[in-house]
């Protein structure tokens, strides 16, 4: 599974920012895509997750800012982020949860740079 992803940038705080990811390959066994994160300094972290399912997680920080969705055949998932904040400054990086072997397998994308500056 290849992921690319697209749509970071600079904004400033309050502004929004749609950030995209394009799967492709053997994309059958994907059970459930994401968007994480990594400041530096600090560990990468969960943002956004959706499942097969439509089900959603979100990391308490951005519950009511940020919006995660896919569409059905799991081979795109998308962050829509509203009312950013500098403290969601980081490079984002889509995931996608591969199960075909039985047991998880993790597939990352490139990583896209989010600045959120005045």
């Amino acid at each position: 599974v290849q992921l690319q992803a697209s749509g970071g940038g600079s904004v400033q705080p309050g502004g929004s920012l749609k950030l995209s990811c394009a799967a492709s390959g053997s994309t059958f066994s994907v059970n459930a895509m994401g968007w994480y994160r990594q400041a530096p300094g600090n560990q990468r972290e969960l943002v956004a997750r959706i499942n097969s399912g439509g089900n959603t997680d979100y990391a308490d920080p951005v519950k009511g800012r940020f919006t995660i969705s896919a569409d059905n055949a799991m081979n795109s998932v998308y962050l829509q982020m509203n009312s950013l904040k500098p403290e969601d400054t980081a490079v984002y990086y889509c995931n996608a949860e591969d199960y075909g072997l039985g047991a998880r397998y993790d597939y990352w994308g490139q990583g896209t740079q989010v600045t959120v500056s005045s």
